[in-house]
């Protein structure tokens, strides 16, 4: 498994964990990293615990690569793009154990995930892009739009509003706070607890709850890609 994303599998829980560098930035081959290992947990029929380093998830997407080139810039939005809409439709569940600060690119993985945990403390969670000079794209748009309290979601896209662990769990972000200490030991308690339901069901219910917004992210894909980040 890439050193980007580790995989270890116990009692059919798979546990990733992003580490790449001070901000755990999501790169090309982070991303190929995280597709690699979900197709592992699908063949492992695990349930899937995402976290990253002590104090971070990801502050969001490779600034080198997203400033490079504008054809740089919208292949690697695509491909996270194409990683949110796939870990919405993951036919097992996916819990995100937030252990920290969650930005941009970070915060669109909670948005993507079916339960989040995240850490008390002094960390931000959020979308960030217009306070740094990007226009949302429509695919972050449309997961922001479906996942966060109404106000909140104007607040977030629209003035890159950034939230506390305890406000991001009101607004949408997250759906459980712990202290830092007690956040492996509750995502492994919430996957044990989701290991009891019927993941047929789960798998067969979540596409047909996300159908709409899936169909959305499909049309938004392309068309972040084909008109550029910034119309």
């Amino acid at each position: 498994m890439s050193e980007l994303v580790s995989y270890q599998l116990d009692d059919g829980i798979a546990t990733l964990t992003l580490s790449n560098g001070k901000v755990n930035a999501i790169s090309p081959d982070v991303i190929t990293g995280f597709n690699q290992a979900l197709d592992r947990a699908v063949q492992d029929k695990a349930i899937v615990i995402i976290t990253g380093q002590p104090g971070i998830l990801s502050g969001g997407y490779d600034l080198k690569v997203m400033t490079s080139s504008p054809e740089n810039a919208i292949a690697l939005v695509t491909q996270g793009s194409t990683l949110a809409r796939r870990m919405l439709a993951h036919p097992y569940p996916v819990i995100v154990a937030c252990s920290g600060h969650a930005v941009a690119k970070g915060a669109f993985i909670l948005l993507s995930s079916d339960y989040r945990i995240g850490v008390d403390g002094h960390f931000t969670i959020g979308l960030n892009e217009v306070k740094i000079g990007l226009t949302m794209h429509r695919v972050g748009i449309a997961l922001a739009r479906d996942r966060l309290d109404r106000a909140a979601f104007q607040r977030s896209v629209i003035n890159a509003e950034m939230f506390s662990p305890q406000a991001a769990r009101e607004v949408g972000f997250l759906d459980q706070v712990v202290a830092p200490d007690e956040l492996m030991s509750a995502a492994r308690t919430m996957a044990h607890q989701l290991k009891k339901i019927n993941l047929k069901a789960h798998a067969n219910t979540k596409l047909k709850v996300r159908a709409a917004l899936l169909e959305t992210l499909d049309q938004a894909i392309e068309f972040d890609k084909t008109t550029g980040l910034i119309t």
